[in-house]
């Protein structure tokens, strides 16, 4: 057996189990990653005031600077991924956004603003793409599906914690401190992480000569003969164009259009409106997100289990029935029917999170698994990410003239259905490719 082929199976070979502390503690890091971006979606509006933003700018913030960091960053290090210390990169990631997120409750204007908000996507690159080659890994394949549902539970973990911290803080501190109270705890989490994750390449090189690291051209090479990845790149792109298009401004929907009707619903529960709608939105995004999480990756695993195309069948469902759902809610005019729309849109689409990210991580060869991560998060958040929340910016300052901007706001974020059902499309095209995709992988 050659040097590269024994790497290989080395890298291929899992434990017979899940190791659920690692994974869980995995959970928890990318449950900070997504508090530290859902924060800004509840302090948007007196943060807007009191710093002089128009929509476009929160739409910048809250997606564009963020993700064109983030998306550039997240290929580089990955190749660093592929070959390095993953547990490394994802400690010093976290380290970094964390103080990074930090720094935005210092800033005096939009730019800084705006810099401190590059800096936490520069950080946030490094996480993601580490972390699912690390969790391939650990699992066997057979249970992938469950490992990357189990830690992209960490989408509505870390949105509950961003949205229910944010709207107390901000009731009671003001949102610069909330800015400062979420950061300080991810540089404490960095240590745990750097001291306690386990690298399985350090087994490897203690045994054997590490694999020749494959080339930059090979890399993309092999992945330009996988129309399906590309495809279920695209997908993805879609599904959050439509979603991180609706989240940034879930904070303004409610405080703009429906004042009244949160307002009366905190006075009869006795709390201030922001932490009434802080607590409402985080249990909606937050616990209802985890549920379907959890079920998605059930469902994934158990629909994998004739073949990988059934890894696709779950997101390209989802999408086509959360798309009127999200529209739903942002056109519903009372308060409790857009929360159950909501609630059912965000069930609906976090069926997907396991699906989407099992299907990349076993197509694709041991080698090259976190610089796949990268490209599909390099689709998936230079286009929904980086675009979804300008797009809805933009729209609701060109219709506001026209419509108001209570209604130009609602009218903006109801046409991100048709982006989430154009997903579902592109998923269902990549079930018809992933098979054959696969058998030339020699999977």
């Amino acid at each position: 057996m050659t040097t590269e082929a024994a790497t290989t199976s080395t890298t291929e070979t899992a434990p017979a189990h899940m190791p659920y502390g690692a994974l869980f503690l995995l959970m928890i890091v990318y449950a900070f990653n997504m508090l530290d971006r859902q924060i800004v979606t509840i302090l948007v509006e007196p943060m807007k005031a009191d710093l002089n933003l128009a929509d476009w700018q929160i739409g910048m913030i809250s997606g564009l600077a963020f993700a064109l960091f983030y998306t550039l960053l997240g290929i580089p290090l990955a190749r660093i991924a592929d070959r390095g210390n993953r547990v490394g990169m994802i400690a010093v990631a976290l380290f970094v956004w964390s103080g990074f997120t930090a720094l935005c409750g210092v800033a005096r204007n939009f730019t800084e603003l705006l810099l401190a908000r590059i800096g936490v996507g520069v950080g946030e690159a490094g996480c993601t793409p580490a972390a699912h080659s690390l969790i391939t890994d650990y699992v066997p394949r057979e249970q992938r599906g469950r490992a990357l549902a189990l830690y992209s539970l960490g989408v509505p973990v870390g949105s509950l914690a961003g949205l229910v911290l944010g709207g107390i803080l901000l009731a009671t501190l003001g949102w610069r401190a909330a800015f400062l109270i979420a950061g300080v705890p991810g540089i404490l989490l960095a240590i745990i992480v750097w001291f306690t994750l386990d690298e399985p390449r350090k087994r490897t090189i203690a045994t054997q000569a590490a694999a020749p690291h494959m080339p930059l051209g090979q890399v993309l090479a092999t992945l330009r003969r996988l129309p399906s990845f590309w495809l279920i790149s695209c997908g993805t792109a879609m599904g959050a164009f439509g979603y991180y298009g609706q989240a940034s401004f879930f904070g303004s929907l409610y405080m703009r259009t429906h004042v009244e009707g949160i307002g009366a619903m905190a006075s009869s529960w006795g709390v201030p409106p922001t932490v009434f709608l802080g607590l409402s939105l985080g249990l909606i995004v937050g616990l209802v997100g985890m549920v379907g999480t959890f079920v998605g990756g059930q469902l994934a695993d158990r629909a994998a289990r004739r073949g990988i195309e059934g890894y696709t069948l779950v997101p390209s469902t989802s999408l086509v029935i959360a798309a009127p759902l999200f529209a739903g809610a942002a056109l519903a005019p009372t308060v409790p029917l857009s929360f159950a729309f909501l609630a059912c849109a965000i069930f609906v689409h976090a069926l997907n999170y396991g699906s989407v990210f099992a299907s990349v991580q076993t197509l694709v060869p041991a080698r090259v698994r976190a610089m796949a991560a990268a490209v599909q998060l390099f689709v998936t958040n230079a286009i929904g990410l980086a675009l979804g929340p300008l797009f809805v910016g933009i729209a609701s300052d060109l219709l506001a003239p026209s419509l108001g901007s209570e209604q130009g706001l609602r009218a903006a974020m109801a046409l991100v259905a048709l982006p989430l059902a154009i997903g579902s499309l592109l998923f269902w095209l990549a079930g018809r490719r992933i098979e054959a995709d696969e058998a030339k992988q020699g999977a």
